[in-house]
């Protein structure tokens, strides 16, 4: 598992090991447990964007798609 070093205030920090401590886990279990209340968790948010997106641009399938398609053949041949 990657790590990760971040400057917080002495006084965040308290707090955090005191729940930590409470609860019986570690502060990086806190972390994550705080990641995903805010819904930052990687993969599943991008799909929820993608989704939302989809829902909001009011396109089909078909018309998505050929949208994707021209986007991906414009950036390819640079534009």
């Amino acid at each position: 598992m990657p790590s990760l070093t971040i400057n917080i205030s002495e006084e965040r920090h308290r707090t955090l090991q005191k729940a930590a401590e409470y609860k019986q886990k570690s502060i990086a279990e806190i972390i994550e447990e705080c990641l995903d209340a805010a819904d930052i968790n990687g993969a599943e948010t991008a799909k929820d964007l993608v989704a939302q997106a989809r829902s909001n641009s009011g396109l089909n399938d078909v018309e998505a798609l050929a949208v994707a398609v021209e986007e991906t053949r414009a950036h390819r041949s640079g534009q």
